[in-house]
């Protein structure tokens, strides 16, 4: 029963994993100093790769590009969770949330497996199949969070929310500062503010950082994968545990916002 007290019950539950999210283990700082100790000896295609994907992160934000998903498998998803016939996107947010949260739990499941297979099959000829991984991992990670998204009613074909998503790959590799100075950041979206072009481009102006923190972060575990044949077993559980880790900060990032707009609808009919 989603009730207002459930409802805030369920939004205490998620700003205290906000509050947890804000500290840093000492052996991640450690593990992202071999990528930024390596940097300087990191091959030319590898470098050449992170520069074509800060272009194609910037696209992203701005039109889609190649990342844009398809809803039509989420839609048939929450359907048949709550045993529905027709919906839409517009549909969405009058659904309980308890449907929402068993297809974003189904699909975090979906995309570590996938995750885990992309993983092994990069691992296998080490540095050099590195410079694929990357991207293709930066790819899955933008097509999961907006997977998430529709789950909880949200259309990543609104460029806000684009800059959304990318807030949450930023939140998932900060660090205590930087996951605090996020979430100041996404209050404008939890409040329903309408951004205008000149907070676009501030909320922008960190983007370039998501790909090299992206890549920083793969840190001592992504240096096994550089290991051709080892790598394919670390490759596996590094790509599985980032997009597991990136799933969760999407599903609680999303569900803040849709239990902060089912608050809001409940206090108005409670008011009518």
């Amino acid at each position: 029963m989603e009730n207002k007290d459930w409802l805030l019950a369920e939004l205490k539950t998620i700003e205290k994993w906000e509050q947890d999210q804000k500290g840093i283990w000492f052996w991640e700082r450690i593990g992202r100093l071999p990528f930024k100790l390596l940097d300087k000896i990191t091959p030319a295609f590898i470098q050449k790769k992170i520069g074509i994907l800060l272009d194609e992160l910037g696209q992203f934000v701005q039109t889609g590009g190649q990342y844009l998903t398809q809803e039509k498998l989420v839609l048939k998803r929450l359907q048949k969770q709550s045993n529905q016939h027709q919906l839409t996107l517009e549909d969405i947010p009058n659904l309980p949330l308890s449907a929402m949260d068993e297809v974003s739990k189904n699909l975090k499941a979906n995309r570590g497996n996938l995750a885990t297979i992309q993983g092994a099959t990069t691992g296998v000829g080490g540095v050099f199949t590195l410079a694929i991984d990357i991207p293709v991992l930066l790819g899955l990670s933008l097509k999961t969070l907006q997977e998430i998204a529709i789950t909880y009613g949200y259309d990543p074909k609104d460029r806000e929310e684009r800059i959304f998503i990318v807030k949450c790959l930023q939140f998932s590799s900060a660090d205590i500062v930087g996951k605090q100075a996020i979430l100041n950041e996404l209050s404008a979206f939890y409040k329903r503010q309408e951004i205008t072009n000149n907070e676009m481009i501030s909320q922008l102006q960190g983007w370039r950082e998501v790909v090299y923190t992206y890549r920083d972060q793969f840190g001592w575990k992504k240096l096994l994968q550089m290991v051709p044949i080892a790598g394919i077993l670390f490759g596996a559980i590094t790509n599985r545990s980032m997009i597991n880790d990136l799933s969760e900060v999407g599903i609680m990032l999303y569900r803040k916002r849709r239990i902060l707009e089912k608050l809001t609808q409940t206090e108005k009919e409670l008011a009518e």
